[in-house]
């Protein structure tokens, strides 16, 4: 296994995290909601050779506490802090996809000296959405569960690298497939943006921010526009062709993309400039 299993604990809830090692920069992975750490596993095995790649199983997801008493958008942020201190992370770079990316963004507003750089993927400050939990909730009440096998999973799933990386979080029990995950918290975890957006936080933000979204993927080109004129230095990106997994649709194109800025921000800190 070319990642250990590094266990953190923060007021009694235990995160679970894929350390890749190495002595480098270090990367904080974040996935999106009803994920898993593995979903980063092509980037985080790439990145590793010259970075430290860490994958964080969010509360509530994967081998980490599957019911945490509480799911507000407060409670992922600490945790992200609690594995960068407990880890010893320092100024990493934070990565994260749909709300893994919004838990990233909130960690690089309210712990600023602590963020070297911000890296969305399909991710923003969105705006209130009243239907995001039920939406989100029929989506995961039509999970024909448990699936027969993780190729039936992955094909209910999407298919292709998209359905294989949503069917590689799933545990095999004695009747088949389940996720990892309890419906009711996926849906409480979505409390706080179904009413309002996050644009202050947004605007907080000092370190330098890559944005990399979709071609078809669920940020709309009116939010992506007012990010960058409230965060005119953010760099963004729309890779053609993927949605919004494009994570694990084009693994290699935000590989590239990821060494590219990560290039930048290392040139800038070596000659002051922030």
């Amino acid at each position: 296994m070319p990642w250990s299993e590094r266990t953190v604990e923060r007021n009694g809830v235990r995160l679970s995290c894929r350390d890749w090692g190495g002595s480098g920069p270090p990367i904080v992975l974040l996935h999106g909601l009803a994920g898993h750490a593995g979903e980063w596993d092509a980037l985080a095995r790439a990145l590793s050779p010259g970075y430290r790649a860490v994958a964080v199983d969010q509360r509530g997801h994967g081998a980490s506490e599957r019911h945490p008493r509480e799911v507000s958008r407060a409670a992922y942020v600490a945790d992200v802090v609690a594995v960068l201190e407990q880890l010893d992370l320092h100024r990493p770079v934070l990565v994260g996809q749909s709300l893994g990316g919004h838990t990233a963004l909130l960690t690089a507003a309210a712990h600023r000296h602590l963020v070297r750089a911000l890296v969305l993927v399909e991710a923003g400050p969105g705006g209130s959405n009243p239907n995001v939990q039920s939406e989100i909730g029929g989506w995961l009440d039509a999970w024909p569960t448990p699936f027969p096998s993780r190729e039936a999973a992955a094909e209910f799933l999407g298919g292709g690298p998209v359905g294989e990386g949503w069917a590689a979080g799933l545990e095999e029990r004695g009747d088949g497939w389940w996720p990892r995950f309890d419906r009711d918290v996926m849906v409480a975890s979505l409390t706080e943006n179904a009413q309002r957006s996050f644009w202050d936080e947004w605007t907080r933000i000092t370190c330098p921010i890559l944005a990399v979204l979709g071609q078809s993927g669920i940020i709309p080109p009116q939010e992506s526009e007012a990010m960058l004129r409230r965060q005119p230095g953010t760099t963004a990106v729309s890779v053609p062709g993927t949605g919004h997994d494009l994570h694990l649709e084009r693994p290699d194109v935000l590989r590239q993309l990821l060494q590219e800025f990560l290039g930048e921000v290392t040139r800038h800190a070596a000659h002051g400039e922030h």
